[in-house]
């Protein structure tokens, strides 16, 4: 009872020198001075020298990125929000203009819908972990091969392995678009890109599949040693453009005209009809 009581009040001292006021900022508005963000003057320093994906990693990450990073980071993006209304957080933009819903709510809706643990935003945490055991595995021994047969027999023979194949076509031509620019931009493989590699040729002589983007993508900032929620957050919001696509495309149409449905599109396997008993 004594260390419940003692836990609290450690507790109540350590909130109550936050009443009132914001300590230990990353940044902000120093008002006649400038605006700043991890030791960054946004206005005197980055405006007009840097671009917006300099100041994304910085306040995603705390770090202050090179040029080149910058620029396959903004490649990626190009790779990562396609403005196709087939695409599940797209479809969601697309009914916003639909149903003239505002250009925000549409996007925003969207941007949640892809915050999924088996695709889209909310799937690079989880990825990320897959990605870390598959490196300790091979540090400890494991060939690329052994690591192939043992995911894949956990799979009955499909192959299932987080970053690679894709679950409609084979192959994924981002992933090769982006590795040429990468060795454009001067980037060395690192550990998990070689891993990958390797993995990717063994899915390609036993299965015919090969790493999809997703998995390209996290191997490259963790090779950059970004950890699982850096990269979470330099992500978060990469669909937002081909929502926003989606959304301006059927907010030039007729309203409601899209993917509309009649009652007998629905098979209704519900109660059947029954008569209202008469009022007493």
């Amino acid at each position: 009872m004594m260390t419940m009581k003692l836990t609290e009040q450690v507790l109540q001292a350590s909130l109550d020198k936050h009443r009132d006021k914001l300590i230990e900022r990353n940044g902000g508005w120093v008002v006649g001075e400038g605006v700043f963000s991890h030791g960054e003057n946004l206005l005197q320093g980055l405006l007009g020298n840097k671009s917006y994906f300099h100041l994304l990693m910085l306040n995603a990450t705390g770090q202050f990125p090179e040029d080149k990073l910058c620029q396959w980071l903004e490649a990626s993006f190009i790779c990562l929000s396609w403005p196709d209304p087939r695409i599940w957080c797209n479809t969601i933009g697309a009914y916003g203009g639909s149903a003239r819903a505002t250009v925000l709510a549409s996007t925003v809706a969207g941007i949640l819908g892809s915050d999924s643990s088996m695709y889209g935003t909310g799937f690079y945490p989880v990825l990320v972990k897959y990605l870390e055991e598959m490196l300790l595995l091979h540090k400890q021994g494991m060939s690329a091969e052994e690591i192939v047969d043992q995911e894949v027999a956990k799979t009955k023979g499909r192959v299932k392995m987080l970053g690679f194949a894709r679950p409609i076509a084979k192959g994924d031509e981002r992933v090769v678009e982006m590795l040429a620019y990468a060795k454009k931009l001067e980037f060395a493989n690192g550990e998990y890109i070689a891993l990958a590699l390797e993995i990717e040729k063994c899915l390609l002589e036993k299965y015919d599949e090969s790493m999809n983007i997703g998995g390209y993508i996290a191997c490259f900032l963790l090779d950059q040693n970004f950890n699982a929620q850096q990269i979470y957050n330099l992500l978060a919001i990469y669909v937002n453009s081909g929502i926003t696509a989606c959304y301006q495309a059927e907010l030039e149409k007729d309203e409601g005209h899209f993917l509309p449905m009649r009652c007998d599109d629905i098979s209704y396997i519900g109660v059947q009809p029954r008569e209202l008993p008469e009022s007493a």
